[in-house]
C-alpha cells in the first residue's frame, strides 16, 4: 500500500512542473499586454526550463501518463504561442500608422495572434506523429517563442521607429507560421552517447549558440533560432546528397 501512494505521489510531479510552464506563459501574457517586453521573455524563458524539466521528470520516474501528455501541449500553447503572439500583438500596436485606413490600422496588430493559432496546430500535430521521437519535423514551437520575444527585447527602439518594419514583421509572421507546420526535418539536440561521431553538428550548434549569446545579447536568441533553422535546411541536403 505504502509502495503504490509512493507511485501516486510521484505521479503529481511532472504535471506540476507543467503546470508551473502553464503559469509562466500566462505572466508572460499579462506582462507582454502591459508592454514589459523584457519580463515576458523572462517568464517564457522560465517556461521553456519548466518544459524540459517535466519531461525529464516523468522520464526519470517512470511515471509518463497520457494525461501529462495533454497537459503538456496545452501548457506549451500558453507559454510558447499565446505569450510570444501577445507579445507582437503589444509591438505592432505600437508601430506608426501604416495605411491612412483606421479600421486597417486597428486590424493589422490582430495578425500576430496567427502564430498561437499554428503554434497550437503544431503541437496537435506532434502529438500524433510518430517520426518526432529523435527529431523535429517542423519548427518546435518554443524555438518559434523565443525567437519573437528575443528580436523584440533586443530590437525594440529599431522596430518602432520605422513604419517599413510592418512588411517585415508581416512576412515573418507568415513565414515562421509556415516554419512551424511544414514538413522539414530539423535535429533535435537529444544525445544518445556524448561522442563526436553523429553529434558534430549538435555541438558546433551549441558552441556557436555560446558565441552569438555573448556577442548579440538578448537580440542572439533570435540569431541562434535563425542558425538552428539554416543548420537543419543545410544538414537536410548534405543528408539526401551522401
Amino acid at each position: 500500500m505504502k509502495k503504490a501512494l509512493k507511485t501516486n505521489n510521484k505521479k503529481h510531479i511532472p504535471n506540476t512542473i507543467t503546470c508551473c510552464n502553464l503559469i509562466c506563459g500566462c505572466i508572460a501574457a499579462y506582462h507582454a499586454f502591459a508592454g514589459r517586453y523584457e519580463w515576458a521573455f523572462a517568464f517564457i524563458i522560465a517556461g521553456a526550463v519548466f518544459d524540459f524539466f517535466d519531461g525529464f521528470a516523468a522520464r526519470l520516474l517512470k511515471v509518463s501518463s497520457p494525461i501529462g501528455k495533454e497537459l503538456d501541449s496545452l501548457a506549451d500553447v500558453v507559454t510558447f504561442g499565446v505569450a510570444p503572439a501577445t507579445i507582437l500583438f503589444a509591438l505592432l500596436s505600437e508601430l506608426p500608422a501604416l495605411t491612412s485606413n483606421d479600421f486597417v490600422n486597428q486590424i493589422l496588430p490582430f495578425s500576430a495572434f496567427l502564430i498561437a493559432a499554428l503554434s497550437a496546430l503544431r503541437l496537435a500535430k506532434f502529438n500524433l506523429d510518430e517520426r518526432q521521437t529523435g527529431s523535429f519535423i517542423g519548427l518546435p514551437t518554443p524555438a518559434n517563442a523565443l525567437f519573437w520575444s528575443a528580436l523584440v527585447v533586443g530590437t525594440h527602439d529599431l522596430i518602432v521607429s520605422h513604419v517599413w518594419m510592418w512588411w517585415l514583421l508581416l512576412v515573418g509572421i507568415l513565414l515562421s507560421c509556415y516554419l512551424l507546420v511544414a514538413e522539414l526535418p530539423m535535429f533535435a539536440l537529444k544525445f544518445k552517447h556524448f561522442g563526436w561521431k553523429g553529434n558534430g553538428l549538435k555541438y558546433g550548434f551549441i558552441l556557436l549558440s555560446a558565441i552569438l549569446l555573448i556577442a548579440l545579447g538578448w537580440a542572439g536568441f533570435s540569431a541562434v533560432i535563425l542558425c538552428y533553422i539554416l543548420l537543419s535546411i543545410v544538414n537536410n541536403k548534405c543528408s539526401k546528397c551522401a
